[in-house]
């Protein structure tokens, strides 16, 4: 784990609360409307105490990238549009100024700003420090000084990114995470399929497998920096616990000849969730990690798979065809009150609970399409977010504001087409982006915000 050690800027005096929180009631982003116009917001680069070397370049260059992410983390959401630097009428500087809001950026229609600094340390470690800024207040919203190893000099952007839009959406941000998935190469009748991770912005792609074995459906723990799947070794189902702090698997089960389905774990991270088929029937299981002890939450003559828990860990969502065809149903997390909660037209599957509790997303399967969907708890509110030729695998983002899925593309004639890509989209249904990925990509699994180490 890379130690980041923050401090707070000296400005954030007592002197400031009142006025800071008078700020913030008047410029915040209001992310629960179906459209928002986006918030102008300044992004000047910043300024670097000296112009030093590093194995990561110049720190000119370095602030440069810094602000490359910032800026694109924010205007991915749709909610911010980073005003042009070209037209920049003031050039911050290292110095600990404030910018001239009245005379160089209300007249380029900025709301909000950012500045900031990046200095070299005597331990070869660099310090980081940014504030946020109402433009038309002229009140500080936020700062922060970080050091940190150079190398980590993305992970500070996405930091920085994270409180920005906390400050200014009253949300969690989700910036300073990461994306587990399956890369896909191969023939698509023989796919070669790697467990990969990157980070949510499609940066530091890499194989945590070396596809010698078929993978599928991984997951991350809510708490911990753990992933659970699937493989096949020998045609042989396992079920995998991986840290990706310490690159160590440990399998939790082999079910021999019984086909296992979508584990997934529960909010405290002590048990995992899957199906079991036995002889064609699949019912829902429950394995404490500590004990390795398996219990059987369904038992039914009907296909129950997909089993999500929610955020509380009191109730769990799962598809099941049990009333004729595939449908959404909730129960306790003693099995108990089994309730069908989906009644639309079409086929509903892959429900997961949303970190908020108050949405289910899911894939629904209708008219010959795969589309991503919302709904409420108790199956109320539906909505579909996606309309594409089949987009699959829903993974919420920690803030329960963004989700990301799957999408393939169809065939051609001629055998071309079929690409697989990760894509997002908003709650709005709006805001929808690919993320780009060296190889095809599918199944997704969004992890919680990474740990953050602080001290003096």
């Amino acid at each position: 784990m890379i130690s980041l050690i923050m401090r707070r800027m000296s400005v954030f005096l007592i002197i400031f609360a009142s006025l800071s929180g008078a700020a913030s009631a008047q410029l915040k982003v209001d992310i629960t409307k179906g459209t928002v116009e986006p918030m102008p917001i300044a992004l000047p680069r910043f300024a670097p105490v000296t112009n030093a070397v590093t194995p990561a370049g110049s720190l000119s260059e370095i602030s440069s990238n810094m602000i490359g992410v910032i800026t694109a983390n924010l205007e991915n959401t749709g909610l911010f549009r980073a005003i042009d630097q070209k037209a920049f009428l003031e050039q911050i500087g290292s110095q600990d100024n404030r910018p001239n809001f009245a005379l160089n950026w209300r007249p380029l229609g900025a709301q909000a700003m950012v500045t900031g600094r990046i200095s070299m340390l005597p331990d070869g470690n660099v310090r980081v420090e940014f504030r946020l800024w109402d433009v038309l207040s002229e009140i500080q919203m936020d700062g922060m000084s970080y050091k940190t190893p150079v190398s980590n000099w993305r992970r500070i952007a996405h930091v920085i990114s994270d409180r920005i839009y906390s400050r200014l959406t009253g949300e969690e941000g989700y910036f300073d995470t990461r994306i587990v998935y399956i890369s896909e190469t191969g023939d698509p009748l023989n796919r070669i399929k790697k467990l990969a991770i990157m980070d949510q912005d499609g940066a530091n792609q890499r194989n945590l497998t070396d596809g010698s074995y078929l993978v599928m459906t991984p997951r991350f723990s809510p708490n911990r920096q753990e992933i659970t799947y699937l493989s096949y070794f020998n045609d042989k189902p396992r079920v995998y616990l991986f840290n990706i702090m310490t690159n160590r698997f440990e399998m939790l089960g082999e079910f021999g000849k019984n086909m296992t389905f979508s584990p997934r774990f529960s909010p405290d991270g002590n048990h995992v969730i899957f199906s079991l088929s036995d002889e064609g029937n699949s019912d829902i299981y429950l394995m404490d990690l500590r004990t390795r002890r398996m219990t059987r939450m369904t038992d039914h003559p009907g296909i129950d798979t997909s089993p999500s828990f929610s955020p509380r860990g009191d109730k769990i969502v799962f598809n099941s065809d049990r009333g004729g065809s595939q449908q959404l149903y909730i129960m306790n997390i003693n099995g108990t009150g089994i309730k069908r909660i989906s009644y639309g037209q079409g086929r509903y599957a892959t429900p997961v609970w949303s970190p908020r509790g108050d949405l289910i997303a899911f894939t629904k399967i209708s008219e010959s399409k795969f589309r991503i969907g919302v709904m409420r708890t108790d199956g109320t509110g539906e909505r579909l977010l996606t309309d594409a030729y089949q987009d699959e695998g829903p993974t919420w983002s920690p803030n329960g504001r963004v989700l990301m899925f799957f999408r393939k593309a169809p065939y051609k004639n001629g055998g071309s087409g079929g690409e697989t890509n990760l894509w997002s989209v908003d709650l709005t249904g709006f805001n929808e982006r690919m993320i780009k990925t060296n190889f095809d990509a599918s199944d997704p699994a969004w992890s919680p915000p990474l740990p953050l180490r602080t001290g003096k």
